[in-house]
């Protein structure tokens, strides 16, 4: 029997063959993986988009979700929620690993968009990675919640989120010198005699995901918070001074 021409529109837009078709079908698709079963963990590196930050201060958490990606062949390479992202297996666990490109302050529009479309659980299931001039060069920092210490980044995600109850992992990138503006300390690149021990902890912090994915933040917060001592103001139980950022801009 010949299909008239409303019926085979029908059949388009359906089964995928047309241009909204087709979105419906992907998104039908991806459903299977994301609403299945288990937790879907979402870990959030902040940083600023262009190639002029790269491998800045401010970009480190960019850095740790690079070094993730390497080290459980994510490809981070697919583009929606105004950020770059990409699906896989952590020490069994299924993440999406993201990189938002709103710019620093931003950030919380594209982590919240992440957070509705996969139904992830916030205060279980996210995990956030920044800078931290709080902490030495070096040092790695996991908290299960806290403010946002001046951070503009986490700033945002909490205005998004309506919580600072969240699990994040603050990054040193060692205290601003005081005759340095601080937009152009966190916007600046390490100097050479800093980069393996930035190196070092950036291995550290992808280490400590595959812990906190597997086996709790408690876990991983018992074997790397106590490596790299934090100074004394990152040691206020709530985190009111866990990071910095400055700025209204693009950082």
């Amino acid at each position: 029997m010949r299909l008239s021409l409303r019926g085979r529109i029908y059949l388009w837009n359906e089964y995928g063959f047309g241009r909204m078709g087709m979105l419906g079908f992907w998104k039908k698709k991806k459903d299977g993986w994301e609403r299945g079963g288990g937790k879907v963990y979402c870990i959030v590196g902040l940083g600023n988009p262009e190639k002029k930050y790269e491998n800045t201060r401010h970009n480190i958490g960019f850095d740790v979700i690079d070094r993730i990606a390497e080290k459980y062949s994510i490809a981070v390479r697919e583009r929606g929620f105004k950020a770059l992202f990409g699906k896989g297996i952590i020490e069994g666990q299924r993440v999406i690993l993201v990189k938002p490109q709103t710019y620093m302050n931003l950030s919380g529009e594209s982590v919240r968009e992440v957070i509705d479309y996969y139904k992830i659980d916030a205060g279980e299931e996210l995990i956030v990675i920044s800078d931290d001039i709080s902490l030495e060069v070096g040092g790695i920092r996991i908290r299960k919640k806290g403010s946002a210490g001046g951070h503009n980044g986490l700033k945002n995600i909490i205005q998004h989120l309506g919580t600072d109850r969240f699990q994040r992992i603050r990054m040193g990138v060692g205290e601003k010198p005081k005759e340095w503006d601080l937009v152009d300390y966190v916007l600046g690149h390490f100097p050479k005699e800093e980069r393996e021990s930035v190196d070092e902890s950036i291995g550290r912090a992808a280490e400590a995901v595959g812990i906190m994915v597997s086996e709790g933040a408690d876990k991983a917060m018992n074997a790397f918070n106590a490596k790299k001592k934090a100074k004394k103001k990152t040691e206020d139980r709530d985190g009111s001074t866990e990071g910095a950022s400055a700025g209204t801009g693009g950082v």
